[in-house]
Parts: structure tokens; C-alpha cells; sequence
């Protein structure tokens, strides 16, 4: 449904909306919890360790790179919202900084499996939902990736590749789900001032912030602030951009 006949104020409002953030107990994801319950939406989010959920939402355990697990977090969310899911942010991410000769078969598939695979299968798993979401503007899938998908940084190989697979997922969906009124679209920070740019080579860190026109880290809420614009009825017409 288009937003073009809904007033100002509900066009940029979340208000009785329903959404799925995972990874919200911290950095971007919790600033993302926090943005769209602060536009009027009902979250549920997730996270690995239940000692880290604190939000005012409703919350569940889960590591997304278990497939098992996903089933039961979109299974939760579905009998948390009564059968009704508006926004789905794909925010769970993974970077370990090292050497591409000294990655592991399972490190691989652990990596991609939590950066990746989880966002096609929770988009899949949310699909049936979202089609009928009854927010003006339909449904939305945010993903989050990283500038790390059209760069390439030393140390960085599968973080980037899994990165650049998000972004066409992204594309690829927003295509194909047009016709079912669902929006898909990802927002690509460059460096973001959380506990993440922790396990980052400082000279990489450096490199960043040169090709950075602000020269800064960025703060999760700036994040949050484009993932909201993006699920909102304002952004009705809005789909399949990477937004760096």
C-alpha cells in the first residue's frame, strides 16, 4: 500500500507497527531497538546471552547462525504479535579480523552462516507475514551490511564477502518481493563507534576514518535513525538501495 493518501504525522510515525530486531541488546542493535520503539512500534528482539536483555521489549535467546533457532525466534515473534510482523531488521553481525590463509572450514561456515545465511532465512521465514503487513507503505526488511561489502580490507576476506552477499540478497529480494508489497533495503556504515571496531586492526581504523569525509566514527544512533526512515511509510517508494 502506498503512503501517498496517509496524513504527514503517520507517514513518518511507526506507531502500532510490529517489528523483529535481531541482536538488540547492544551497539547498532540496541539503538535500533530503542529508535523505533521511540517512533511507536512494538519490538521483540534477540540475543546469544539472555544476561544482555535489558530492553523495555519483549526479548528472546537465540543465536541466529543455528537454523533451528531462527524457526523459534520467528515462531516467538509470530505469538508475541499475534500473528502480525510489519518490520523485519536483519542487524546480527560477525567480524573477526585475520589472515584469509588461516580461516578454518568451520570458522568459515560460522561466520557466514551468522552474517549471512541468517538473513535469507529470517527474510524467508518472515515473508508470509510481511506480505500482509498492515503498515502504510507494506512491509519492510532492513539488513544491515557495512561499506566492508564494496571494499576490500586486509584481514577482512569473509567479513566483506559475506557483507557484499548481503547487499545483493538485498537487491535480489527487493525485486522479487515488490509484488508482494514488501520493501527490502540495507544500510552500509562505514566505522561505528561500538564494542565491534574492538576486534579491528587500528591501522585499518585509521585507513577508514582518511576515506571518511567527517573524519569520525560514526554513533549507533545515527544508524538507527536511517534503518527507521527506511521501515517508515515515508519511505514508501523506497527499495533494493544499499545505503552507504
Amino acid at each position: 500500500m502506498a503512503a501517498a493518501g496517509v496524513s504527514r504525522e503517520q507517514r513518518w510515525s511507526l506507531a502500532g507497527a510490529t517489528a523483529l530486531v535481531t541482536g538488540g541488546s547492544r551497539g547498532i542493535g540496541h539503538a535500533i531497538v530503542e529508535e523505533l520503539v521511540g517512533l511507536g512500534a512494538r519490538v521483540h528482539t534477540c540475543s546469544e546471552n539472555a544476561a544482555e536483555l535489558e530492553e523495555p521489549v519483549t526479548v528472546s535467546v537465540c543465536d541466529v547462525s543455528v537454523r533451528a533457532e531462527r524457526e523459534k525466534l520467528m515462531e516467538t515473534a509470530k505469538q508475541t504479535f499475534d500473528g502480525k510482523l510489519d518490520i523485519l531488521v536483519n542487524n546480527v553481525g560477525r567480524n573477526v579480523a585475520k589472515a584469509a590463509v588461516e580461516w578454518t572450514a568451520e570458522e568459515y561456515s560460522h561466520l557466514m552462516s551468522t552474517n549471512l545465511e541468517a538473513a535469507f532465512h529470517l527474510s524467508q521465514l518472515a515473508h508470509p507475514f510481511l506480505r500482509d503487513a498492515s503498515i502504510a507503505g507494506g512491509g519492510s526488511v532492513v539488513n544491515i551490511s557495512s561499506v566492508a561489502s564494496s571494499l576490500g580490507y586486509p584481514t577482512l576476506a569473509l567479513y566483506c564477502i559475506s557483507k557484499g552477499g548481503v547487499n545483493q540478497l538485498t537487491r535480489s529480494l527487493a525485486a522479487e518481493w515488490a509484488q508482494d508489497k514488501i520493501r527490502v533495503n540495507s544500510v552500509a556504515p562505514g566505522g561505528i563507534n561500538t564494542e565491534l571496531q574492538n576486534s579491528v586492526d587500528p591501522k585499518v581504523i585509521e585507513n577508514t576514518l582518511l576515506r571518511t569525509p567527517m573524519h569520525r566514527l560514526g554513533e549507533p544512533v545515527e544508524v538507527a535513525s536511517m534503518v527507521s526512515f527506511l521501515c517508515m511509510p515515508a519511505a514508501s517508494f523506497v527499495t533494493g538501495q544499499p545505503l552507504i
